[in-house]
C-alpha cells in the first residue's frame, strides 16, 4: 500500500483564491477592506518567517494587515496598550500576537486582553470555552486545518477512532474538542495521548485517524500505525542534514517514508497541515469582517 497525500499547499490555494472572491464582493458593502493586525516581539527566526509569509497572503488576498514590531525589551503594559488599541480600531477584524512571545512577558494576560470578537487565532478563552460547549466562536487555526484537510478529502470522520499524540493548547486540546463535537465534520471517537500514557503504540494502533503534533522528529514509527488508517502530521523539526546547503532538513512527528507504506492518507511535512493553518485564519479573518459588518 502507498499512502495517498493530504496535499495541504494544493487546498490551501483553493481556499485563499475563495477568500479572496469574498472579499472583493464584499469590500464594497463594508467601504473597507478586512484587517488583520500582527504584533511581533523579539527576532526569533522561526515567528518572523510565519508573519512573513502571513503578510504575503494578505497582499495576495487584499487583507489590511498593520504589523507592530517591538525589541524584546518591550514592557508587559506597553504591550498590552497596543492591543487595546487595536481592539478600538474600527479598521481592524483580527488581532495575532506571536507567539511564543519573549521570557519575561505574560503570554496568557495578553492572550486575554484581546477582544474575544478579534481573537482569530481562537485562543482567548471565552472562545475555547465556546469551542467546548459547540457554540459558534473562532477555533483555533492548525486544528481546523486539520479537520479540513480530512473532509476535504473524504475521509470519514463520524463514528471515526481518532488519536492524538499531543496535549498542547494550540493543536491537541482544541482539535480533539472540534472532533468529539455532536456535528457535521465531527462525531469522532477522541483519545488524547501523552508523555504519560501507558502503552503508547497499543493505544496509537487503534486509531482510525492518528494526528501527530508533538514536536518530537519522526517520533511515529510504522509498527505503531495500523495498516490503512489515515495519519495527519502537525509536527514540523529542524534536523541536521550535512548534505543540504542549510545545513538541516525539515521533518514532521511522523516517520514519513516508512509510515506511508502502511497508511491509507498521509500529510507531508511541509506541505501538509503548515500550509492550511495560514488558509484558515484567512478564513477566520473573513468571518469576523463579515460578523462585525453584518455581512452574509
Amino acid at each position: 500500500m502507498v499512502a495517498k497525500i493530504l496535499d495541504g499547499k494544493k487546498l490551501s490555494a483553493e481556499i485563499k483564491t475563495k477568500v479572496a472572491a469574498e472579499i472583493k464582493r464584499l469590500e464594497p458593502q463594508a467601504g473597507r477592506p478586512p484587517g488583520l493586525a500582527v504584533v511581533l516581539v523579539g527576532g526569533d527566526p522561526a515567528s518572523a518567517v510565519y508573519v512573513r509569509s502571513k503578510r504575503r497572503t494578505c497582499d495576495d488576498l487584499g487583507i489590511y494587515s498593520p504589523e507592530f514590531t517591538y525589541d524584546i525589551g518591550i514592557s508587559q503594559d506597553r504591550l498590552l496598550r497596543t492591543v487595546e488599541e487595536l481592539n478600538k480600531d474600527p479598521r481592524v477584524d483580527g488581532i495575532l500576537v506571536q507567539s511564543p512571545l519573549p521570557e519575561g512577558l505574560n503570554e496568557f494576560e495578553v492572550t486575554v486582553t484581546i477582544d474575544p470578537d478579534k481573537d482569530v487565532d481562537g485562543f482567548h478563552p471565552m472562545n475555547v470555552g465556546r469551542l467546548l460547549v459547540g457554540k459558534e466562536t473562532f477555533a483555533a487555526c492548525t486544528p481546523l486545518g486539520v479537520q479540513a484537510l480530512l473532509l476535504r478529502n473524504g475521509i470519514e470522520i463520524s463514528g471515526a477512532n481518532v488519536v492524538i499524540l499531543g496535549r498542547s493548547n494550540i493543536v491537541g486540546k482544541p482539535l480533539a474538542a472540534i472532533l468529539m463535537q455532536k456535528k457535521a465534520g465531527a462525531n469522532a471517537t477522541v483519545t488524547v495521548c501523552h508523555s504519560r500514557t501507558k502503552d503508547l503504540p497499543d493505544v496509537t494502533r487503534t486509531a482510525d485517524i492518528l494526528v501527530a503534533a508533538i514536536g518530537s522528529p519522526e517520533f511515529v514509527k510504522a509498527d505503531m500505525v495500523a495498516e490503512g488508517a489515515v495519519v495527519v502530521d502537525v509536527g514540523i523539526n529542524r534536523v541536521e542534514d550535512a548534505s543540504r546547503k542549510r545545513g538541516y532538513r525539515l521533518v514532521g512527528d511522523v516517520e514519513y517514508e516508512k509510515v506511508s507504506e502502511k497508511a491509507s492518507w498521509i500529510s507531508p511535512v511541509p506541505g501538509g497541515v503548515g500550509p492550511m493553518t495560514i488558509a484558515m485564519l484567512m478564513q477566520n479573518t473573513l468571518l469576523s469582517y463579515k460578523r462585525r459588518n453584518n455581512l452574509t
